[in-house]
């Protein structure tokens, strides 16, 4: 692990909830490496070895190893939750979430956050060198699944010497992740908290990421997916996948708000196709924003594998096995304007966990902002999960904080 540093970013637009992340925050960087001894067995048949796994970590591990938290990424997001991003210099993405005094506070908690299985900021993936070949993997890397990241994640926590998990919380591809987690790994999740998921992507879902992958595939310079062995990149086509994926983070009402149809930077409209409505210049500068910091290749691995999670087809079509006889404690978030992963999903974990018998909470949040509702300022969420934490805390048998709440 990297020594010990302290950050002080600038806030950004990263950043929409204004908070600035703390000076005093404590965190590491690592790497953690795993050679041909350790292949890592994939959903697929395939196995990958070797691999890395590059990871942050915030806070102080406490003697017993017993407050540890694991905060799984979305689609695009990485390791860097609560610190600047070494690519943008931009505010981490949850910086209302972690970091000290926050529902998952880095004076209590240890945190970690790790890259997934194929992505593109140190975790192995397919921009990474295949060992036989000296190439980029390009499309020989292996199709991953939802289960082979969070395989990845149980062999990462392991090399840390840790047996057991407090929490693991995630929204989005992150809650995808933290039920996988709960089903698979029952006795090492103490609490999860699954934030604007579901059990399975939708075919609705699956048709966007469809269209990502394919506006990827049309670009000439994504070279069948060499492109970095001829010094290209398929800027354009990932650029076009990021605009129309980020449109459904959002909701109408949200857009319609924010943008209506007010003009860019003109009194009228120019009879062209330059970015007359500031919705358009919004949108492109997301996406060519967003091809500086992300591979096209794991654009595409890691939305199939969104694709093919499926935890229900896992247990025979009926989702209350997959938690079985857990004793896993359970906090599912909604957000109302959510219509990539809307409440009817949340509601359909929630009815397998009380077929399971299972201790689950669940509140639906009235927001306006759409799915990205999660990684903005919700005061109800921080308060919903402040709340769930301590009582899990409590119930951990985790000491007292100096506020008498326990961590």
């Amino acid at each position: 692990m990297a020594d010990i540093k302290k950050e002080t970013p600038d806030e950004s637009e990263d950043n929409p909830a204004g908070r600035r992340l703390d000076p005093e925050l404590v965190s590491a960087a690592g790497i953690a490496v795993f050679d041909h001894s350790q292949p890592l067995k994939l959903g697929s048949g395939a196995s990958l070895a070797p691999y890395q796994i590059a990871y942050q970590t915030y806070g102080t591990l406490n003697k017993a190893r017993s407050n540890v938290v694991l905060v799984c990424h979305a689609l695009t997001g990485d390791q860097h939750v609560a610190t600047t991003h070494p690519v943008t210099g931009k505010d981490g993405w949850w910086p209302r979430m972690v970091g000290p005094g926050c529902p998952i506070d880095t004076d209590r908690f240890f945190v970690i956050c790790s890259n997934v299985i194929g992505g593109c900021m140190g975790t192995t993936g397919p921009e990474s060198i295949h060992p036989e070949t000296g190439l980029p993997y390009g499309l020989n890397f292996p199709v991953i699944t939802i289960g082979d990241m969070v395989k990845a994640q149980v062999n990462l926590i392991d090399q840390l010497g840790i047996a057991d998990l407090f929490c693991v919380i995630g929204g989005s591809m992150g809650g995808m992740q933290a039920l996988q987690w709960a089903s698979s790994y029952p006795e090492r999740v103490f609490s999860a908290i699954p934030i604007a998921t579901a059990a399975r992507h939708s075919s609705q879902n699956i048709a966007f990421n469809e269209v990502g992958r394919q506006a990827i595939m049309a670009d000439r310079d994504w070279h069948s997916g060499n492109y970095q062995r001829v010094n290209a990149r398929p800027n354009k086509g990932l650029a076009v996948a990021r605009m129309a994926a980020h449109i459904t983070y959002l909701s109408e009402k949200a857009l319609q708000r924010k943008f209506g149809r007010n003009l860019q930077d003109r009194d009228q409209i120019t009879y062209g196709f330059e970015a007359d409505f500031q919705i358009e210049s919004y949108l492109r500068h997301q996406g060519f924003t967003f091809v500086d910091r992300f591979d096209a290749n794991s654009y595409l691995y890691i939305t199939r594998a969104m694709d093919y999670f499926d935890l229900e087809d896992d247990f025979d079509s009926v989702l209350s096995n997959a938690f079985k006889d857990t004793k896993t404690r359970f906090c599912i978030v909604s957000f109302t304007s959510d219509w990539l992963f809307p409440t009817s999903e949340a509601r359909h974990i929630v009815h397998a966990l009380n077929a399971a018998s299972a201790n689950v909470s669940f509140v639906e949040i009235d927001s306006d902002k759409g799915h990205d509702a999660f990684l903005l300022d919700e005061p109800e969420m921080f308060s919903t999960l402040r709340g769930f934490l301590n009582s899990a805390a409590q119930a951990r048998g985790l000491s007292a904080d100096k506020a008498g709440s326990f961590a």
